[in-house]
């Protein structure tokens, strides 16, 4: 709670009041790579910031866990390991520690003592952004989490600020490098998902255990985020499907490419209208047309497309990762909560986050499908299969047959690859269920979700 007026300090009365204050400090909780670059502009560039600012930013404690080890670019008397010690002496918590908790804990004392919090723990975010608007917006502070979406690249905002008149309906994007790199090499040098992975490992793209990447976690933190953002209703990383890249096969990427199409991760969140009416959230490996502007999306760069009913569609493109464009987006949001703390304003709106939508599963989505089967290479088994998918009520928009080598049993075989008209997920999925059990089909070679086109 925040103190009553009688026992306010002057420092409390001059942020109320707007006049000037003479410093602000600084807590920078984590002092890692982006934790260092952050401390480093915070010293290098002071003079540059205060002027941005209105007045002086003073970095005062940067708490680590092993005091001892080597800190780049961080004076040795600033680390300490008292995290409480640190909050009571700070107008500004920068959270970059990462993780569930002790972050959770120190971002609520942080804004329960009067801090606002600049953070870039996504998967924090994804858990539990409704309590910790809702702790700022009791303190009248500010939360700012620009770096925790994707990286340099401000999207935070522009949902939040610049779009808050219009109405948003859908946000589409790449927005995890690791995985847009992988499928980048595989696309351009035809490599297989082994190496490519390999690779992002040895030039620092992917972690030593990349799972949250591949797996498509990192990506459903962030979707969670900006659909919270977008539709103003808390969703949570459980509320997101989640499918990663680790099936997607250099045979899936040569038949993308023959169709016209390239394969990224996509999050997506989208406003749904009609009977099943409400909010969805979801993460796979999709097929996007090389017409679409996220088809060029390439390496580890990051790129969110959004469509709202005013303003059409937006595109916002920038590096992803890394400690420099992470810590620009930090340094973004410092430079805002403290411009708000030397002027005076309201705190955070906890209507930004309100509810009142259902967060629904994937089933009631409508998308389209390119389905990939062994089949075998006689009459009528084309007709066969889309007696199948009529059958489910879904059309068949392209199909296209390329003859294999003869299996082993000595039945002639042939690729057959459909793309379907929109229809319902939980019919395509059926349909592909069923095709799986015809005795034509010798195996479905893949199943992908067509987007942007």
């Amino acid at each position: 709670m925040p103190a009553p007026a009688a026992a306010r300090t002057a420092k409390e009365i001059a942020i109320a009041e707007g006049t000037k204050m003479e410093k602000l400090t600084i807590a920078l909780l984590g002092g890692g790579v982006v934790g260092s670059e952050v401390a480093r502009t915070l010293l290098e560039d002071a003079e540059a910031l205060a002027e941005r600012v209105g007045a002086p930013l003073e970095l005062r404690n940067v708490v680590v866990r092993d005091l001892g080890k080597e800190r780049p670019g961080i004076p040795r008397e600033l680390l300490t390991d008292d995290a409480e010690a640190a909050l009571a002496d700070a107008d500004i918590v920068v959270e970059l520690m990462g993780g569930i908790e002790p972050a959770r804990s120190l971002i609520l004392s942080a804004l329960a003592r009067g801090s606002s919090v600049v953070t870039a723990n996504k998967a924090l975010l994804a858990q539990s952004f409704p309590e910790l608007l809702a702790a700022a917006d009791e303190s009248a502070v500010r939360l700012e989490f620009e770096a925790a979406v994707a990286g340099a690249i401000p999207i935070v905002r522009p949902l939040n600020d610049s779009l808050a008149g219009d109405r948003v309906t859908r946000v589409m994007g790449i927005v995890n490098g690791t995985t847009n790199y992988i499928l980048d090499q595989m696309a351009r040098e035809g490599w297989d998902f082994a190496h490519a992975l390999r690779t992002a490992q040895e030039l620092g793209y992917a972690e030593a255990d990349p799972t949250a990447d591949i797996e498509g976690l990192d990506a459903a933190a962030k979707a969670a985020i900006i659909a919270s953002l977008a539709f103003q209703v808390p969703v949570s990383i459980d509320d997101v499907h989640v499918e990663g890249i680790t099936g997607v096969s250099a045979d899936m990427i040569a038949t993308a490419q023959a169709q016209g199409f390239t394969i990224k991760l996509l999050a997506i969140c989208e406003r749904l209208e009609g009977e099943d009416a409400g909010v969805s959230a979801r993460v796979y490996p999709a097929l996007v047309s090389r017409e679409h502007p996220l088809a060029s999306v390439s390496g580890a760069y990051n790129a969110v497309f959004v469509e709202a009913d005013a303003a059409g569609s937006l595109m916002f493109y920038g590096q992803g990762a890394g400690g420099a464009p992470t810590s620009s987006a930090v340094l973004g949001d410092v430079v805002s909560v403290a411009r708000r703390r030397v002027l005076g304003g309201r705190g955070q709106a906890a209507a930004q986050v309100r509810g009142g939508s259902r967060v629904l599963p994937i089933s009631a989505v409508d998308t389209r499908y390119q389905i990939t089967l062994e089949v075998a290479d006689r009459p009528g088994v084309l007709l066969t299969v889309a007696e199948v998918l009529a059958a489910e009520g879904v059309s068949v928009e392209l199909a296209s047959q390329t003859q294999l080598e003869t299996a082993e049993d000595g039945v002639p075989r042939a690729k057959l690859v459909i793309a379907t008209h929109t229809a319902k997920e939980s019919a395509l999925a059926a349909t592909v269920e069923t095709l799986a059990a015809l005795d034509a089909v010798a195996s479905v070679r893949s199943v992908l979700r067509i987007e942007g086109s």
